[in-house]
């Protein structure tokens, strides 16, 4: 089975690329390759094993090798295409669509640090609304980096009872298996009575 992953976030695409390929898998540079390179790769075998393991690099951004896909869709091994930029435009991937796994790992968007700030600064005085307004960004945000921010807008008031909190929060995230968002939002209900 051929999947192609694109985006910038590589961790995950490689989380994910181990996940599928395991630990040991071929890794090919596709910018050199040629049309009769194509053939050992998508349907050769190995004296080891029949079924091969491969990530290939920037498959599509070689024009003399990506409209040949086509002819490999139904290759035995597990291929894994790991794309720096997929171009949607092209023929070739209009062809393939809907024939093969496409996911495309982004990054989360940068942090509105300014909202983070909004945000502790209302739940000092109203941690329901302070939750209402977390509730909105919590889909794009990750709780950890979160509470690294509020812990630096709890250093600039510097209240250790504040600062207390955010130190068992931040445990508790690291080693319980309770949804970080609840801590977060347990936290910012109490702020008004910490401050």
């Amino acid at each position: 089975m051929i999947r192609i992953f694109t985006g910038d976030d590589r961790i995950r695409a490689g989380n994910e690329i181990k996940r599928i390929l395991g630990e040991n898998y071929e890794v090919i540079d596709a910018a050199d390759l040629t049309p009769k390179d194509l053939p050992n790769i998508f349907k050769g075998t190995t004296i080891f094993d029949a079924k091969r393991h491969i990530l290939l690099r920037d498959f599509t951004a070689n024009s003399s090798i990506y409209p040949e896909i086509t002819k490999y869709l139904d290759t035995p091994h597990d291929i894994v295409m790991l794309e720096t930029k997929l171009d949607k435009r092209l023929n070739t991937y209009k062809t393939i669509k809907d024939q093969l796994e496409i996911k495309e790992f982004k990054l989360p968007p940068k942090t509105d640090f300014t909202e983070v700030f909004n945000i502790y600064n209302v739940a000092k005085r109203d941690g329901q609304k302070a939750v209402e307004m977390l509730k909105k960004i919590e889909p794009d945000e990750d709780p950890i980096r979160f509470t690294g921010l509020l812990v630096s807008q709890a250093l600039k008031d510097f209240n250790p009872k504040v600062l207390k909190e955010l130190s068992d929060i931040d445990i508790k995230m690291k080693s319980s298996k309770i949804d970080p968002w609840l801590l977060v939002e347990s936290f910012l209900l109490k702020n008004s009575n910490l401050s």
